[in-house]
């Protein structure tokens, strides 16, 4: 049986998927306008927050991919700590949450794109359907090619794309002479209550820091690099978020509402400006979001693979391309469904609409499994004698962390349509639930292979 490209990825390549899969230029040209809406003069509080978050969760997942080096990840790490059945919800919930992140990020590249056109001076709109159908096309062709192809492509993008925000930060920050913004260090009008509800998407903006896990098999010294890559990741895109947020607030100075409204922050921060310069910054945020999409794709693909290896879903997704290694079959239906159900709900509501549904959708899926790594971290390490008390403390402030984060997405309750979400992602994995027990039912021994398999040193 074919296998992934051993030994073929070096740190760059693979920190490369992560930072990509973080898309760092989403938060400064969209997301942030989320953020701001909810927290105010505290966005830049809430990314610091939810920096410390994901580095707390970076650390108990980059315990068990050190141990754990296979392409199914997190469904490996919880199956072997807690057994299949919670190992395949693990990966059921992981499945839609790079799928969704992948389209929330199709849905931004086409917003970015148009926004990029419209500043060129360019009337004609290309229709949302064909922008949709190029970025699928375009992150399938990449990600079933030689996975180091993908992972430069996807790092050098976002270089590029950094870069340019950077740039426009340093102006804004130019005309402000510099000073001190006394209203956001005193976080003046701030409600306590807005902090937990706006961390919930804040944390969608790091949500793929850890996808450098789904490389192991494709890494060089995964042990080592995969933990590094993770939390270089969480660490370099947290103090992007806080610099950038803090910027932009500055730019729009006591305006903050309008900032909420906008469907372009950097847009409407640079009216003043050339037009041409604002082609050129969402021409970096169309490329980084199309970066992300790709980078969600090859994550997507392996642990479909993972779980088509293991006949969690039809074996044919754990085949293997024979020149290029990787799981070609498993990255189609991934770009076939990411463009049907992009398409699909075209006219449910406006693109900065949708965007916010599958974002928050997809960090469902993420804070699920943060918080099962964050409890599998030291129950695995006791399993192996080399459990601390500070793993078990660790662990315990994930948990707490990614619960913190579900109890403020739900309390209070957002409005209509948000208030449907959290049952929509409950109904997904009431499906999984269910697919696993026909499974358990017409294969058991399938499954008791699996546990077995669990139990040892195979991997996916």
């Amino acid at each position: 049986m074919s296998e992934l490209r051993k030994d073929s990825l070096s740190f760059i390549e693979t920190l490369g998927q992560s930072v990509a899969n973080v898309s760092p230029t989403l938060t400064p040209a969209l997301s942030i306008a989320v953020i701001a809406g909810t927290a105010g003069a505290g966005s830049w509080l809430v990314y610091v927050l939810a920096t410390i978050a994901m580095l707390v969760v970076g650390v108990n997942v980059g315990k068990l991919s050190r141990r754990i080096p296979a392409a199914g990840s997190f469904f490996l790490y919880v199956s072997r700590t807690l057994g299949p059945s919670w190992g395949m919800l693990s990966g059921w919930s992981m499945l839609a949450a790079y799928l969704m992140t992948a389209m929330a990020l199709t849905v931004a590249t086409s917003i970015f794109f148009k926004t990029m056109l419209t500043g060129l001076g360019v009337t004609w709109t290309p229709p949302t359907v064909l922008l949709y159908g190029v970025v699928s096309l375009l992150a399938w062709f990449l990600s079933s090619r030689d996975i180091r192809i993908s992972s430069r492509v996807g790092l050098s993008l976002e270089a590029v794309s950094v870069t340019i925000i950077t740039l426009v930060c340093l102006m804004v920050l130019f005309k402000s002479g510099f000073k001190a913004d006394m209203k956001q260090i005193t976080l003046a009008g701030l409600a306590p209550s807005a902090v937990p509800q706006a961390i919930v998407f804040g944390i969608f903006s790091f949500v793929g820091f850890e996808s450098a896990a789904t490389l192991a098999k494709e890494t060089r010294d995964p042990e080592t690099t995969i933990p590094r890559a993770i939390n270089w990741t969480a660490v370099s895109a947290g103090l992007f978020f806080v610099f950038t947020t803090y910027v932009i607030m500055i730019g729009f100075g006591d305006q903050s509402a309008k900032l909420a409204a906008s469907s372009s922050p950097l847009a409407d921060l640079l009216k003043s400006e050339s037009p041409l310069l604002i082609a050129v910054v969402y021409f970096g945020a169309a490329i980084s979001s199309f970066a992300c999409a790709l980078a969600s794709l090859n994550a997507f693909g392996r642990l479909l693979f993972s779980l088509g290896r293991y006949q969690f879903v039809h074996q044919s997704m754990g085949m293997i391309h024979a020149e290029h290694k990787t799981p070609h079959i498993a990255l189609a239906l991934g770009a076939a469904v990411n463009f049907v159900l992009c398409v699909a709900f075209i006219k449910a509501g406006a693109e900065t609409d949708t965007f916010g549904w599958y974002g928050t959708l997809a960090s469902f899926g993420f804070i699920l499994v943060y918080l099962m790594c964050s409890v599998c971290a030291p129950l695995y390490l006791q399993k192996i004698g080399e459990v601390s008390g500070k793993d078990y403390a660790l662990g315990a402030l994930g948990v707490v962390l990614m619960v913190g984060a579900v109890v403020g997405s739900l309390y209070p309750m957002p409005a209509y349509p948000l208030n449907l979400l959290p049952y929509i992602f409950l109904a997904y994995l009431f499906v999984g639930v269910v697919w696993f027990l026909v499974l358990k039912a017409r294969a058991p021994q399938t499954l008791l292979g699996i546990e077995h398999d669990m139990e040892v040193a195979g991997e996916a």
